[in-house]
């Protein structure tokens, strides 16, 4: 479609302003207009880009079961799309929202605003990452006061905010995820989020998306079709040979997840004579969860229409799978369970990229793959291996520091409270006692790498200024922080070390959310053959980048704070 001068435009408005339309009648009328066929390349763009997260999956995991996999789920992605080896999440602190928020945004934390899955202000009030007081949960689903249900923490905008401007919000976009902040992060200010209920089994959006649910998510769950999985019991999928690259089955470090057996055998809603809270918050930690979040995604996308969209425009689904998070924590990355769980997932995707390519066609769905974070081993695991792992109590370390610093200046608790990427301090009584913010960062850094699994620790004064070391791990820790969050100091552990509280109610096996390797090297993989020119990439990536290439491939402006590059390497760029 060529688009009028502005002087036709003008002269146009004027018409129907004579004839008695209003302003609004008229932009009525420009919503009826169709995009374009193809953008400045001469490519058109696709029908429908389907986002895809794991959440918590390191690349290394991919790699070693390929064997495994069957032809059109991972191996689809891996073998007739782009690949990218050496990609990684691109900021310090690894964990669930952070990586979610990158993927659409191309953002950092220090502009996005989304500094973990939850952390406290200087006053010390909790503050989730996607909750939302003003909004609940639809149908009646309970909201608990620091469930998520709104985007309102995320401070930028992502590729489908920007694909509706540019379309005139005719272009459609959805995000469902087993955790409330891995749909919501997809979905951004103008998408719709659906998000699992662990308290009834179902998927719910809030009152921030809609009124009330649409008519066939009500029947979608009329049934109750997540009950279908009480009494279930997770065994291996394949024979045992296939498990011999994993730990065996049973390992002492493995934990329980809401009453769940911790090695293979466990049955869904034991002891229970009908399925009930504990029995749906279960589903999480195996499979089925995955499966009902598929099973979910395909229904959304044959119910709203999704790659058919009557104006042209381009449609964006995103679906992020959770339940290898929580596997991983409770197993660990190199258990069984996480390999078979892998295995299923697998054949979950291919299930899942079928049912799109019949209902959009194959030819017309560019697919885009990758994870929030990797993961660590457990640490028993890395200790029989002759590495330094443990875990290490925050809490702990956060008295070591108070009773040294109290011995030093004679001002009690200066350390105000301890949370993800480090700890805060109290400026205000050390300067009442004619202690300097300097000095009292200085005492608290010698006394904090003093401790034996400390690797680095970075002060609020040095990242204000901008006075980071020229290392890959100043840089990741200078994209996560963002100068309006509490922290004061940032502390980094020894590779191999993680930071858990010895009186957590829910104890893991192991955990992520360090800026090392195994943490930020996840997949990126982009799959459709009249876009992506299929292939083994090696030059650098990073999950940020996903922002702007697909901002060139669909023709409108990268997201507000995008700074990753289009991977042009991988695209193809066709001139018209």
């Amino acid at each position: 479609m060529r688009l009028m001068p502005i002087r036709s435009t003008i002269f146009s408005l004027g018409l129907c302003l004579g004839f008695g339309l209003t302003v609004n009648a008229f932009a009525a009328l420009a919503t009826t207009h169709t995009t374009t066929s193809a953008g400045p390349s001469g490519i058109a763009p696709p029908k429908l880009v389907l986002v895809v997260i794991v959440d918590g999956l390191p690349q290394e995991q991919l790699l070693k079961n390929y064997d495994l996999f069957v032809p059109n789920g991972f191996r689809r992605l891996m073998d007739q799309g782009a690949r990218f080896t050496d990609a990684h999440q691109g900021h310090a602190i690894t964990v669930t929202a952070v990586g979610h928020a990158a993927v659409l945004t191309g953002a950092y934390p220090y502009q996005h605003g989304i500094i973990g899955n939850e952390w406290r202000d200087r006053e010390g009030k909790y503050m989730y990452c996607v909750q939302d007081e003003k909004h609940k949960y639809l149908d009646g689903s309970p909201t608990d006061e620091e469930d998520g249900t709104s985007p309102r923490n995320l401070q930028v905008s992502t590729v489908g905010d920007e694909l509706k401007y540019a379309t005139n919000n005719q272009s459609k976009i959805f995000a469902v995820s087993g955790k409330d902040r891995g749909a919501i992060l997809l979905a951004g200010k103008t998408g719709t989020a659906y998000m699992y209920m662990s308290k009834t089994g179902s998927f719910s959006s809030s009152s921030y998306y809609m009124a009330k649910h649409p008519d066939w998510v009500t029947k979608f769950f009329e049934n109750k079709p997540q009950d279908k999985y009480f009494k279930k019991v997770w065994e291996p999928l394949l024979d045992a040979k296939a498990y011999q690259r994993s730990v065996s089955d049973g390992q002492t470090y493995s934990t329980s997840f809401k009453q769940l057996p911790t090695k293979f055998g466990m049955q869904y809603g034991t002891a229970m004579d009908a399925p009930n809270e504990i029995f749906y918050g279960q589903l999480l930690n195996g499979p089925y969860g995955d499966e009902m979040t598929a099973n979910f995604a395909k229904a959304l996308a044959e119910n709203e229409n999704l790659g058919r969209n009557a104006s042209g425009a381009t449609d964006i689904l995103g679906v992020s799978f959770s339940s290898h998070d929580y596997i991983n924590h409770n197993f660990g990355p190199e258990s069984m369970q996480s390999q078979d769980h892998l295995i299923r997932l697998d054949r979950q995707l291919a299930d899942l990229f079928q049912a799109i390519d019949k209902r959009v066609g194959k030819e017309n769905v560019l697919i885009v793959f990758t994870a929030d974070h990797g993961f660590m081993n457990v640490p028993e695991y890395s200790q029989s291996r002759q590495f330094d792992a443990k875990r290490v109590d925050a809490g702990d370390l956060r008295d070591a520091v108070n009773q040294a610093l109290e011995i030093k200046f004679g001002v009690p608790k200066l350390v105000k409270q301890s949370m993800t990427g480090g700890i805060t301090l109290d400026y205000a009584a050390a300067e009442a006692k004619g202690i300097t913010r300097e000095a009292l960062e200085q005492a608290s850094v010698r006394i904090l790498m003093a401790q034996p699994a400390m690797n680095y620790v970075f002060t609020r004064t040095q990242l204000e200024a901008g006075n980071m070391p020229d290392t890959r791990i100043g840089k990741l820790v200078t994209r996560a922080w963002n100068r309006h969050a509490a922290i004061d100091l940032v502390t980094i552990l020894k590779p191999f070390n993680y930071f858990q509280s010895r009186t957590t109610k829910t104890p893991v096996a192991c955990s992520h959310g360090t800026p090392y390797s195994y943490d930020t090297n996840v997949p990126l993989m982009m799959q459709g053959a009249a876009w992506i020119k299929p292939g083994r990439y090696t030059a650098p990536a990073e999950v940020v980048d996903i922002a702007p290439t697909l901002s060139a491939i669909l023709n409108t402006r990268p997201p507000s704070a995008a700074e990753g590059r289009a991977l042009t390497e991988a695209m193809r760029m066709q001139a018209r």
